[in-house]
């Protein structure tokens, strides 16, 4: 039950007790989600049910040993990591690289940057075995966990081999830190076992120093999408044959359930004000697509899927994008954005994005995800908030009729963007503190 100690931590026998109970908990919760896998089954991909076991820990050895594991929960870590993984990529081309997913989406995304250039799997359960039995197969040199999932046995494991484990663009919100700190018995002894913590934010930055974690562990990086999202370019070919300059095009990207209710209700008055509009609208999920349909179709309005067409027909003015890694192709035709999970109380979803192709932004008032990049561009006039359909139909009238406001918002979204860059070197700079 003892250990000896490692990474300047020592557990003690509270902190063992605690985690055999954790481990005690999910032993009796495995049956249970067996049997979810399995009932799963119908509505998950083909993939996804091939590969369910990995969840389990049986994952396939890493062609090479001694490289990074990368963990990203679904696409927006995935996307966060991608310049970061590329870096390294860069600086060590033998060196062998591992991402895991916890999503099919993100799992497709993975797929989608690297193609065959990473290995790649779901991340097991958080149970003792099944971590460590990946360890064993994976035999990384260090573990990079992006942005906030936290598994008190996978980073056991990771302190028991002497393996360095690093959080990355991460994030920590004021509900999640009070929700922490109410277990701190289990999740306190989990913090001393990282090696270091790159915030994303000020607050980030203060509420894991509030948690306890050591001023030499924890370093102020800034976000990484900044950089990450700098690096974004459009597409040779214009997305669907689309472009702004025949009309407005509103893209409405990662939207959620009610979200696409209100898009189409701005874009419905606005129709009937005899405004030119088109309107993209890209679900979060890939699930939801045949759900999104119908809400299409119950509103008598004609639109095409992009899965099955080369080009828009000019009597169209609705497009449901039902594929995945083609948002940022949308946001690079597009007159503004609407950013979605903000309406929906998801926290928001990355505006960095659509802020990358100069275009101005509307959130709804759910930002709690990335409350400084939201308020840097809500103060620099580049992001509006609108709480419904009618907020946001209001919002793209003001720009439809002036073409000079819409531009500089666009334009002050880009610079806050470029002044806010050097994430990555900061990142990796702490990276090489623990690795070389």
């Amino acid at each position: 039950m003892f250990a000896a100690e490692r990474n300047g931590y020592k557990p003690t026998l509270l902190e063992d007790v605690c985690r055999w109970a954790y481990s005690l908990i999910l032993v009796f919760i495995i049956p249970f989600a067996f049997l979810q896998l399995m009932l799963r089954g119908s509505t998950r991909n083909k993939d996804y049910n091939r590969r369910r076991f990995e969840r389990f820990g049986f994952v396939a050895h890493a062609p090479k040993k001694n490289g990074y594991l990368f963990h990203c929960v679904s696409v927006g870590e995935v996307v966060a990591a991608s310049c970061l993984i590329k870096r390294i990529m860069q600086e060590e081309p033998d060196c062998q690289i591992t991402v895991t997913t916890t999503t099919p989406t993100g799992s497709a995304r993975v797929r989608a940057i690297f193609g065959e250039q990473v290995h790649h799997f779901y991340l097991p359960y958080d149970l003792h075995m099944a971590m460590a039995g990946m360890l064993k197969r994976i035999q990384p040199k260090a573990v990079l966990i992006t942005e906030v999932e936290l598994w008190p046995n996978l980073i056991h494991a990771c302190w028991k081999r002497n393996i360095p484990v690093m959080v990355v663009n991460a994030r920590m919100t004021d509900r999640s830190a009070r929700r922490y700190k109410k277990i701190g018995k289990l999740f306190n002894p989990m913090l001393g076992k990282l090696n270091h913590i790159c915030a994303q934010g000020e607050r980030d930055f203060a509420n894991y120093a509030w948690l306890g974690v050591s001023e030499e562990k924890l370093t102020l990086t800034n976000n990484i999408k900044f950089d990450q999202v700098a690096s974004a370019v459009a597409p040779d070919q214009p997305f669907l044959g689309l472009s702004d300059t025949d009309h407005p095009i509103l893209v409405a990207g990662s939207t959620h359930e009610l979200e696409e209710e209100a898009v189409l209700q701005a874009a419905t008055a606005l129709w009937k004000k005899e405004h030119s509009l088109t309107v993209i609208i890209v679900p979060r999920h890939p699930e939801r697509f045949e759900a999104v349909a119908k809400l299409i179709k119950a509103k008598s309005l004609p639109f095409v899927r992009s899965s099955q067409v080369q080009s828009v027909p000019e009597s169209i003015h609705v497009v449901l994008l039902d594929e995945m890694g083609k948002l940022n192709d949308a946001y690079a035709v597009a007159s503004f954005a609407f950013v979605g999970g903000s309406i929906a109380d998801k926290g928001g979803h990355n505006a960095l994005e659509p802020a990358s192709f100069s275009i101005p932004i509307m959130m709804g008032p759910h930002t709690y995800n990335n409350p400084v990049i939201c308020s840097h561009l809500e103060e620099c006039g580049a992001l509006i908030k609108v709480e419904d359909g009618e907020a946001m139909s209001t919002a793209i009238e003001r720009w439809v009729k002036n073409d000079s406001e819409r531009e500089k918002a666009g334009q002050a979204g880009r610079k806050v963007l470029e002044d806010n860059s050097g994430a990555l070197e900061s990142t990796v700079k702490c990276i090489r503190k623990y690795v070389n």
